[in-house]
């Protein structure tokens, strides 16, 4: 089926059990920005945080770290699915000034969030964000250190300042970056080991 999702992004879905993907982009043009509502940060009487302080006490009892995170695809998948793939890598090779702002919409949203769970007691902090192709990176090194690493990193740092674990997965080729996202502040990778070749992993 089709639904909209709390960044009103459109999904289609074509089999049960499979995330689908992205078929209506409410930033396919840039007009659309000056009224476009980023998420706001629930306030603390939300009942989302009393389920984040349930799991946390609950993964607890279980011996387990108190972990917490961000939705899959929460700063580099997002861009493109609020622009669309296409309109999204001429923002990336054209510098468009607009991507930068769009994405730092999307860190403040993230952050707080972050922040918040980091408040209630997260002690590992688990991400999620594609970043290549099956190949290669979609775009550069260098355009990724411009628009996706200062982001990974503000939200990094905060969770490495608070003392927790950093988790990040990634579908992809992504060893070009692996050095990048180390200095972000990433200490757990979950890569995909046939995107970037196991011994090669080893030795980094």
């Amino acid at each position: 089926g089709t639904y909209v999702d709390h960044w009103h992004c459109v999904w289609e879905n074509v089999e049960e059990g499979l995330e689908g993907m992205v078929v209506g982009h409410p930033l396919l043009d840039w007009e659309a920005l000056e009224e476009f509502q980023p998420l706001a940060i629930p306030p603390d009487d939300d009942p989302i945080w009393d389920q984040y302080r349930r799991s946390f006490q609950a993964q607890k009892e279980r011996g387990n770290l108190a972990t917490g995170g961000m939705e899959h695809g929460f700063i580099y998948m997002r861009l493109y699915y609020l622009r669309g793939f296409e309109n999204f890598m001429l923002d990336v090779a054209m510098r468009d000034p607009r991507l930068t702002r769009l994405r730092d919409m999307i860190l403040e949203y993230n952050l707080g969030m972050v922040k918040k769970q980091l408040q209630l007691g997260a002690e590992q902090m688990s991400f999620g964000d594609d970043l290549g192709t099956q190949t290669s990176l979609p775009i550069s090194p260098k355009d990724c250190r411009f628009y996706i690493m200062p982001a990974y990193a503000a939200i990094f740092g905060v969770c490495r300042e608070a003392g927790a674990i950093v988790r990040l997965h990634s579908d992809g080729h992504i060893l070009p970056i692996i050095e990048d996202l180390v200095e972000c502040g990433v200490d757990i990778f979950n890569p995909q080991i046939g995107a970037n070749d196991l011994q090669t992993l080893v030795k980094l």
